[in-house]
């Protein structure tokens, strides 16, 4: 019993750190797993700005936000902005774009255009009497005092800083309407085909991201942008093969798999054993408790046995005309059997919640085995004006003889109690399938459904709903108790004023016979 409650606390904690685990485990591979998504979404977005740049195409605002984005993600990577055609200086409204995103904690005062210079020079004043220089053609900060030469084009911001690992694995295909790839301006590894699917999407919608499988089995997110310029490319797809982040999430996962099951194990082992200390007293005390009953129950053998005796002697010495005291010494012989019933009763018990209970399972010809049972209890029934017929009876199950017998002689004991006179008490059995199934059918006062899931709990009684007395309430839990042992299942369907049907299931012993 104890030991069955010990391996359900073991597990309820093992599956309880096991759903811990995976859900703290699985919320940070998740996490991760959506970092490296977003990281490259926002890669790829800032490598399309800067082509752009290159290209010399108006950069679509959504580009700038995204470039903006990176600068804060990656504080050494400086954002671009719109330029000009090469050649052309920067306007006044460019130079304040690139102010308020590169100074926003700054105040911008006023701002001045410097020809004076060997370069075009844009003077910028802040609030707090400072001012930087800014070439008018890139937009750069420059030094006043290193100023040699002006520009001859406009160049992009350096890539030092900005393009890091991240950026170095995205690879660039300009195509055109028919996606075939223009030139290869990428210095290593053979990008992969173009996808045409992503390209028509793009040139339809303005833009298309996804993540494609290629022919070889990698996995690739893919960025494509539809060209602002009407000269060059017809759009850009940009793209990261994942190889190397799946990597890392593989071994993410297989991290997180084996600590959870050196946790899980750990946890179990630690739960068993505090299981077994928390358990143990209880144990013990429930050993006691079955010790005690079943040594009770054989020390109030005896003497009951002789109090039955004595008074079964004494009642032969009393005149037939003294009726009285015939009537108190039968009253101590029929106390004296309850008494020796309940203690049966209660040393059954004993030995079902120990164990002990010795059964000797054979084939039980259930024709056979019915037909005494109706017998027997038709003398008892035939004082209660009530009939105990066989209904349809076939089958061979594998059970205790002596203990099925007790078991039906309880069950009809208890149909007899709550029946009326001139009713039916049915036994039939049928086989189904690798099973038969025994059923006690009485048209007694049934059982009200709030008894019903309690009328198998030990000395529990529903009589006095129905006016009957007399019963200890063990003869249901001590039938389940039996039928159990003997690998069967015992259960009851009622209906108040309609009568009751019990249903014993047992294993079949042999195919019958046709």
């Amino acid at each position: 019993m104890f030991r069955g409650l010990r391996i359900q606390l073991t597990l309820l904690s093992m599956f309880s750190a096991l759903a811990l685990i995976i859900m703290v485990g699985g919320g940070g591979y998740l996490i991760v797993e959506r970092y490296f998504q977003d990281v490259t979404d926002l890669a790829l977005k800032h490598k399309m700005t800067h082509e752009f740049h290159s290209l010399a195409a108006p950069i679509p605002a959504e580009l700038i936000t995204t470039d903006r984005d990176w600068s804060l993600v990656r504080q050494d990577a400086a954002p671009l902005v719109p330029r000009p055609q090469r050649g052309v200086p920067l306007t006044e409204a460019q130079v304040r774009q690139v102010i308020e995103q590169t100074y926003q904690h700054r105040e911008l005062t006023r701002i001045k255009l410097d020809e004076k210079r060997d370069r075009l020079i844009y003077e910028i004043y802040f609030a707090d009497d400072s001012e930087i220089y800014l070439d008018a053609y890139s937009g750069q900060a420059v030094d006043s005092d290193t100023i040699e030469r002006p520009p001859l084009t406009s160049t992009p911001l350096p890539e030092a800083t900005a393009y890091d690992a991240e950026l170095a694995a995205i690879f660039v295909l300009p195509l055109d309407t028919k996606g075939r790839l223009l030139f290869n301006p990428n210095l290593s590894d053979t990008p992969p085909e173009p996808h045409l699917e992503a390209l028509q999407a793009a040139l339809s919608q303005g833009s298309d991201l996804r993540t494609i499988t290629t022919a070889d089995g990698r996995h690739v997110r893919l960025f494509t942008y539809k060209l602002t310029r009407n000269d060059g490319p017809a759009a850009l797809q940009l793209g990261r093969v994942l190889t190397d982040q799946e990597h890392v999430l593989n071994q993410l996962l297989m991290v997180i798999l084996t600590l959870s099951g050196v946790s899980v194990i750990l946890l179990g082992l630690g739960s068993w054993w505090i299981a077994g200390r928390a358990l143990g007293p209880a144990q013990q005390a429930w050993e006691r408790q079955q010790s005690f009953i079943a040594n009770a129950s054989h020390e109030l053998r005896t003497p009951l046995t002789l109090i039955r005796a004595s008074t079964e002697v004494a009642l032969r010495g009393i005149p037939a005309d003294d009726l009285d005291q015939r009537d108190l010494l039968g009253d101590v012989l029929s106390e004296a059997d309850h008494m020796r019933h309940l203690v049966d009763d209660l040393l059954t018990l004993s030995r079902l919640d120990s164990g002990r209970l010795k059964l000797e399972q054979v084939p039980v010809d259930l024709v056979e085995l019915l037909g005494d049972v109706q017998r027997q209890m038709n003398r008892v029934s035939e004082e209660h004006a009530i009939q105990i017929q066989l209904g349809s009876v076939a089958g061979v199950v594998m059970a205790d003889p002596d203990r099925l017998r007790q078991v039906l002689l309880i069950l009809l004991d208890n149909a007899l109690r709550h029946s009326a006179a001139n009713t039916t008490i049915t036994l039939t059995a049928q086989p189904h399938g690798q099973q038969v199934q025994i059923h006690v059918v009485d048209q007694g006062s049934g059982i009200a459904p709030e008894h019903l899931p309690h009328i198998f709990e030990r000395f529990y009684r529903a009589d006095a709903a129905r006016g009957v007395s007399g019963n200890a309430g063990l003869g249901l839990p001590i039938a389940k108790g039996l039928i159990e042992a003997q690998r069967g299942k015992l259960s009851i369907t009622s209906q108040l004023n309609v009568g009751t049907t019990v249903t014993i299931t047992l294993q079949i012993a042999r195919p019958l016979v046709q």
